[in-house]
């Protein structure tokens, strides 16, 4: 019998133990897991954690990296130049030019008043602060005393009445500093933060070259009038006539520039957001009957210039003084003609500078010549606005363009009326004030009349381009 035990105990072992369970308890006992399967399974756990650890660290790394691209694609953005210049660096622009304006009257009033002599050197850093002590006032005043103007026309001043020619020179001068600055730092700031075209950069370094040539010129004209080598002995100091127009012309296209550049900025954004209208309103532009009336109108632009710089030849050589009475000049329509050609302002023996040289320095011929171009001006502005409102110009032309053409006939009207009045009342200083504004006034409006018959093949092209662009998102 003790031999069977261990037999019986190993065959026991192998033995089922569902028989001697009820059926009831294996029902309440939970499922046993083989061994193997509970490997398996925390293996898989295992890699799940894996996967999921490994599917986030992909997730982060692609979110960085298109962070990454979204921040390289705002950078270049940034450095890109944009296709339409801000608004801001529009009104920065028509301001700029509001002050130009404001410097050419003002400039006017300093030649009136005889103040542009009164400062006889050329400072551009250290002359931006009048004299402070009555030790520097009279040195000022010892080096105008030294010039030809204080010798011939105020040796009676004493330095109280200095002062009064001096802060209008000074003023002057540091206006035109000002328009410098306040145009050279912004233009620095609008290149370098991409905020205008590249087409509108070159622009703006172009006009501010133009600004410190203007100042340079400025003192040219004025040192002309420090020396008694460029008129007759004995005659009334004055500046170079040429120099003087030299002066204000450059300032009359600075004044241009700055306007038109800021014109066409406002109403490029103006047809950008409007895209169908602006183009109807280049299907109306490309008329034919328009193509004669837009080059007359350049034609009166070149005209109105031309006008201005003889009425700078007028200033110059004080021919405003002399025939004023109008329209006659003496007893006739002009001076005799041995006045007119007189040879006193020849140069050469066999006389082939006399014609020009009376046009632009013999008072009476170059106030002729004023009138002619002036009465040449008025009549031209005054055939085009009858031509604008008929036949098929009237038809095709814009309502902006017809309002300005009759802007344009309001100022040359109140131009003559100033030029007239200028010229009867023997150029008091208002009155030729105002004709000198009267003139940058017209000119302006020729030139807004000009803007609105044309449109910039740039701003047709971005036109068409949000045209289109609109068409596909349809």
């Amino acid at each position: 019998m003790s031999l069977l035990l261990p037999g019986m105990r190993r065959a026991a072992l192998r033995l089922p133990t569902a028989p001697f369970i009820c059926r009831q308890c294996l029902r309440q006992q939970p499922p046993r897991t083989a061994p193997s399967s509970r490997v398996l399974q925390s293996l898989a756990r295992r890699q799940s954690v894996r996967y999921a650890s490994t599917g986030s660290t992909t997730a982060a790394a692609a979110d960085s990296l298109a962070a990454a691209r979204t921040n390289a694609s705002a950078q270049a953005a940034k450095r890109a130049w944009p296709e339409t210049s801000s608004k801001s660096v529009a009104y920065w622009l028509i301001g700029s030019a509001a002050s130009v304006f404001g410097i050419v009257v003002f400039g006017g009033l300093t030649r009136l008043s005889e103040s542009g002599l009164s400062i006889t050197e050329w400072k551009p850093v250290t002359g931006s602060l009048p004299p402070l002590t009555q030790e520097d006032w009279e040195a000022e005043f010892a080096k105008y005393r030294a010039s030809p103007e204080f010798k011939l026309l105020n040796s009676h001043m004493d330095v109280s009445e200095f002062k009064k020619i001096y802060y209008m020179e000074w003023t002057h001068r540091l206006w035109g500093r000002f328009i410098g600055l306040s145009f050279v730092i912004p233009t620095v700031y609008f290149i370098a933060r991409r905020r205008v075209t590249p087409r509108l950069a070159r622009h703006l370094v172009g006009i501010s070259a133009l600004i410190g040539f203007q100042g340079f010129i400025g003192w040219w004209m004025v040192k002309s009038g420090l020396t008694d080598d460029l008129f007759a002995p004995g005659s009334h100091p004055r500046v170079s006539q040429y120099r003087l127009a030299a002066h204000l012309a450059t300032a009359f296209v600075c004044y241009s520039w700055m306007l038109l550049a800021g014109l066409r900025i406002l109403r490029e954004r103006r047809l950008l957001a409007d895209p169908a209208a602006a183009t109807k309103l280049f299907a109306a532009l490309k008329n034919p009957a328009i193509a004669p009336f837009r080059r007359s109108v350049a034609g009166l632009t070149v005209l109105v210039f031309t006008t201005v710089l003889s009425g700078a030849l007028v200033a110059g050589l004080d021919a405003g003084l002399i025939y004023n009475e109008f329209p006659k000049m003496g007893l006739g329509l002009t001076p005799p003609r041995s006045e007119l050609w007189d040879k006193f302002y020849q140069r050469k023996e066999d006389g082939s500078d006399l014609w020009w040289r009376n046009m632009l320095e013999n008072p009476s011929l170059v106030q002729l010549d004023h009138r002619i171009l002036a009465t040449t001006t008025f009549v031209t502005i005054l055939a085009l606005f009858a031509y604008a409102r008929t036949g098929r110009v009237a038809a095709a032309l814009p309502r902006d363009a017809r309002k300005g053409m009759m802007g344009v006939v309001h100022l040359v009207s109140l131009q003559v009326a100033l030029g007239i009045s200028t010229l009867i009342y023997m150029c008091p200083i208002s009155l030729a004030a105002a004709h000198q504004a009267g003139s940058l006034a017209l000119l302006t409006g020729v030139l807004v009349l000009g803007h609105r018959l044309r449109v910039p093949k740039s701003t047709l092209a971005l036109v068409q381009k949000r045209v289109a662009a609109a068409a596909k998102r349809q």
